[in-house]
């Protein structure tokens, strides 16, 4: 999880929850994410919660994580109570999830199962860099139960890769593609950063490009964002590299986002495409539209019935939370349906699908009125009872959001 956390509150020793955020628990879909903390090299622009070999330290290793994750799964279904139903989506994300054995993942979603039940058609995705899997290991994958992967491209520029401290080859993204789509994934995915320095359009052009010939059905496109504390803020800082452009920003999605309509994936989210609806990620779906979800590991975020929490950042302390019987959560925030609602326009504006004016205020709804004046949101959809951006209003989607909110 990118950034730190608000200092919070307490989390009880045992993880309970409030009563009244257990029983909100089936009125939206319930998911579960497992971070998995480790990476082979620190990439210069990261700064989620990843630990290379050389950073981890002792009291925690890789061998033995699925088990600390399980420990984890079996605390949440002593908390849930079998109050959640089913889970919809399983997302293993990191850091690095395919540095663990396939067998270590499997182990982690047969304890999901187990504690929970995966409902019928769950969706399982794995986020992998290319250089963590090969023919072999995605066949494994698939056949323990994943049903979509989300590869790390990032660009197909060779030097583009280096600043990024991407250490894949230009074009092993795109020979993983194949491999998964040959194990039988139902859904592959490729994520791209645009806006990196030294990066031009034509090497933008070619990296879209590269990723459509591919063949994946669904594509993720961010915009790069200089993290304070990086290696990449440092050499920004030293005057090495040039800042990200505004202007080049707003440029490279345009470029991108037509390059991606042209080939037949559509926008559901600001920064992602997909083939068609059964493409779109349902775990993030969830998300974005209010769900549950319990984030298992160091540093991971969970959400039920309007209380999120996180769990303590370094592995070492975690495992130390689990041995002595505790909850691993750190500390937790109880919103308030006021910020509920905040936070429900703020998601739901940036989806295809919009907002409903219902949910907002009159300040809200003229602002709403101001955006389509703008160029900014869809007038006929505003008069259907939806915000829903233009392109145009996608570039400037925080300028709205904060209006509606307002």
């Amino acid at each position: 999880m990118p950034g730190r956390p608000p200092d919070g509150q307490p989390v009880p020793a045992d993880g309970k929850l409030p009563a009244e955020a257990t029983a909100r628990l089936g009125d939206a879909p319930f998911g579960v994410y497992v971070h998995v903390p480790f990476c082979q090299t620190r990439c210069g622009y990261c700064d989620f919660n990843t630990y290379t070999a050389a950073e981890l330290g002792g009291g925690a290793s890789r061998q033995g994580y699925h088990a600390l994750a399980i420990q984890e799964i079996r605390l949440a279904g002593r908390v849930l109570d079998g109050r959640a139903g089913k889970v919809g989506t399983v997302f293993f994300g990191g850091g690095t999830p395919t540095l663990l054995p396939p067998a270590d993942l499997a182990a982690i979603l047969r304890a999901i199962d187990d504690e929970f039940g995966l409902a019928a058609g769950a969706e399982v995705t794995a986020e992998a860099n290319p250089e963590t899997v090969d023919q072999a290991s995605l066949a494994e994958l698939r056949a323990s139960g994943f049903t979509r992967i989300s590869l790390g491209m990032q660009s197909a520029a060779p030097h583009v890769l280096a600043v990024l401290d991407r250490v894949h080859q230009p074009g092993r993204p795109q020979q993983c593609v194949g491999w998964a789509k040959a194990a039988g994934f139902e859904h592959v995915s490729l994520d791209l950063i645009y806006g990196t320095p030294g990066e031009t359009d034509a090497d933008l052009a070619h990296s879209v490009q590269s990723a459509l010939a591919a063949g994946p059905d669904h594509i993720s496109a961010y915009s790069l964002i200089v993290e304070e504390g990086t290696r990449l803020a440092a050499r920004i800082g030293r005057g090495e590299l040039p800042a990200p452009d505004d202007d080049v920003l707003a440029d490279r999605y345009l470029a991108a986002d037509q390059m991606l309509a042209d080939a037949g994936l559509t926008w559901y989210e600001v920064s992602n495409w997909a083939a068609s609806p059964a493409a779109r990620c349902a775990h993030n779906l969830l998300y974005w539209t209010g769900g549950h979800w319990w984030g298992i590991g160091p540093g991971a975020h969970s959400h039920v019935g309007g209380v999120r929490w996180w769990n303590v950042r370094h592995p070492a302390a975690y495992a130390g939370r689990l041995a002595a019987g505790q909850s691993p959560g750190q500390a937790r925030e109880i919103l308030t349906e006021a910020e509920r609602a905040t936070e429900r326009i703020m998601l739901a504006t940036r989806l295809a699908s919009g907002c409903p004016v219902s949910e907002l205020g009159q300040a809200g709804r003229t602002a709403a009125a101001a955006a389509v004046a703008d160029g900014l949101a869809s007038a006929a959809e505003l008069a259907a009872g939806r915000v829903v951006l233009t392109r145009q209003g996608r570039l400037l989607a925080d300028h709205v959001i904060r209006g509606l909110t307002g």
